[in-house]
C-alpha cells in the first residue's frame, strides 16, 4: 500500500499553483473526458442491450417462436397436426393461424394492413395483447364480423371501438363485370397498443373462422404458430416439427428476423469500438498532462531524492496522481450513466419539453419509448477498462519522473 507521504505529495501536485494552472486545466479536462467516456458508454450500451430485449420480446409475444407450415399456400387438417406439435417436448403452446395482407379502409382514409386470423381462446392468451388493450373487450372477439385493430392503426383511419372498418383484399373475385377486389365491411370491436410502431399502426386480428370465410380457405389455415421454453433453442426443434405429418415447411424467429438483430448486435459493436475512444482519448491527456507536471517539478523531485527518496517512491507519486484523475472521472462517469439510465424517459419528455420538438419518432424507431436495460457485466467491464487505461496512461510519466537525475535537474536550476 502506498505511504501517506507518497497520497500527500501527490494531492499537493494535483492542486497546481496559479503558474501551474495550464497543467490542472489539461487535467481537469481528462477527467471530464473519462467521465463522459464511462457514462455514454453505459448508457449507449443499454439503450441498445434495451433495443433488443424491447423488440425481442416484442417479436415473439406477437409472432410464433417457429411456424410450421404445409407444402402449398394452405395447411389442411390442422387440428390434429396442432396436437401433434403441442406435443412436442419443450413446446409450450401451438395455435393455427391464417395472414393475409388487405387494405383497411374507413372514413375516406386508406392503410395497409396485416389482418391474422386466430381462434378466439388463441388471442386471448396471447398476453402481450389482452394486456395491452386501449379500447374495447375481447369477449367480442368473436363470430364473423368483429376485429381487433392496432391502436395507431384505429388513430390512422379514425375509427374507434364500435364503428366499422372495410378491409379490401388483393384476392379478387370474379362477377358479371370481371374480377373485382374482395372487399368486406367489419365492425371494430376494440383495439390494442403494444409499443412497436410497425405492429400497432398494421396488425388487425379477426376470428380464425371470419378469416377463413374471407381469405376463402375454406378448412385450412396458414400455418400453426408454436412458442417453445427456450427461444434460444430454436434450431433444435425444426427436425420435430418438420417429422410430424402435414408439416411441409417450418420458419422460425431467427430466420425471420436474422438481418434485423444481426445489424442489432453489428452497430452495437461499432458504438462500443467509438466510445471507446473517448475514453482513450482522455488517457492520452493524462499523459500530457503528467509529463507535463514532471518537467514543471524537476526540481522538487531532484529534492526529493537528496532527501532519500527512491525512485520507486517517486514513480509511485505520480502513478498516485495520474491514477487518481482516472479513478474520479471514472466514478463520475458510473453515477452520470446510471442515474441517465435510469431515468431516461423522463429526460426524453423533459428535452422535448425544453427544445419544442419531437426527439424520439416511434414511425423510425419502431418503439413508444426509449428502452434501456442496464448489464451489470458490461458496466463491470467498462469501469474496468476505464481503470486499466487510466493506469496504463501514468507508466511512462511516472517512469520519467524516477529517471530524473538530481545532479542534472539541480544544476541547471
Amino acid at each position: 500500500m502506498f505511504g501517506s507521504l507518497e497520497w500527500a505529495i501527490a494531492a499537493r501536485y494535483l492542486r497546481a499553483r496559479r503558474h501551474e494552472g495550464f497543467i490542472s486545466i489539461i487535467a481537469g479536462f481528462s477527467l471530464t473526458g473519462i467521465a463522459l467516456g464511462v457514462a455514454t458508454l453505459i448508457i449507449v450500451m443499454s439503450v441498445m442491450n434495451g433495443f433488443r430485449i424491447e423488440l425481442l420480446g416484442r417479436v415473439l409475444g406477437l409472432n410464433g417462436h417457429i411456424v410450421a407450415q404445409g407444402q402449398g399456400r394452405s395447411l389442411a387438417d390442422y387440428g390434429p397436426i396442432t396436437e401433434a406439435l403441442r406435443g412436442i417436448d419443450g413446446v409450450v403452446d401451438a395455435a393455427p393461424l391464417i395472414e393475409g395482407q388487405v387494405m383497411a379502409t374507413a372514413n375516406g382514409l386508406a392503410s395497409g394492413a396485416l389482418v391474422r386470423g386466430m381462434r378466439p381462446a388463441d388471442l386471448r392468451a396471447r398476453a402481450i395483447i389482452a394486456g395491452n388493450l386501449t379500447s374495447g373487450s375481447l369477449d367480442d372477439f368473436a363470430g364473423r364480423d368483429g376485429v381487433l385493430l392496432g391502436h395507431r392503426l384505429a388513430v390512422k383511419l379514425g375509427v374507434s371501438a364500435g364503428q366499422r372498418v372495410t378491409l379490401v383484399s388483393p384476392q379478387s373475385t370474379t362477377t358479371a363485370f370481371g374480377s373485382v377486389p374482395r372487399t368486406k365491411s367489419y365492425r371494430v370491436i376494440g383495439t390494442f397498443m403494444v409499443g412497436m410502431y410497425e405492429y400497432d399502426a398494421t396488425f388487425v386480428y379477426m376470428p380464425l373462422r371470419a378469416a377463413q370465410v374471407y381469405f376463402r380457405l375454406a378448412d385450412a389455415v396458414s400455418g400453426i404458430e408454436m412458442f417453445i421454453e427456450d427461444p434460444d433453442r430454436i434450431r433444435e426443434f425444426r427436425a420435430p416439427v418438420l417429422a410430424v405429418p402435414g408439416v411441409g415447411r417450418a420458419a422460425d424467429w431467427q430466420q425471420v428476423n436474422r438481418h434485423f438483430f444481426q445489424a442489432l448486435q453489428i452497430e452495437r459493436n461499432v458504438m462500443f469500438l467509438i466510445l471507446t475512444l473517448i475514453i482513450l482519448v482522455a488517457a492520452f491527456n493524462i499523459i500530457s498532462s503528467l509529463i507535463m507536471l514532471v518537467n514543471d517539478k524537476g526540481k522538487a523531485i531532484a529534492i526529493l531524492r537528496t532527501m532519500g527518496a527512491s525512485r520507486g517512491m517517486v514513480m509511485r507519486i505520480f502513478v498516485i496522481a495520474g491514477a487518481s484523475i482516472g479513478v474520479i472521472g471514472t466514478l463520475l462517469g458510473f453515477i452520470l450513466g446510471l442515474v441517465f439510465c435510469l431515468n431516461i424517459e423522463t429526460i426524453r419528455q423533459w428535452l422535448e419539453q425544453l427544445m419544442g420538438t419531437e426527439l424520439w419518432s416511434p414511425e423510425i424507431r419502431f418503439l413508444s419509448q426509449i428502452p434501456a436495460d442496464v448489464n451489470n457485466a458490461e458496466v463491470v467491464s467498462v469501469v474496468l477498462m476505464a481503470l486499466a487505461l487510466s493506469f496504463l496512461a501514468t507508466l511512462y510519466p511516472a517512469w520519467r519522473a524516477a529517471r530524473i537525475d538530481p545532479v542534472e535537474a539541480l544544476r541547471y536550476e
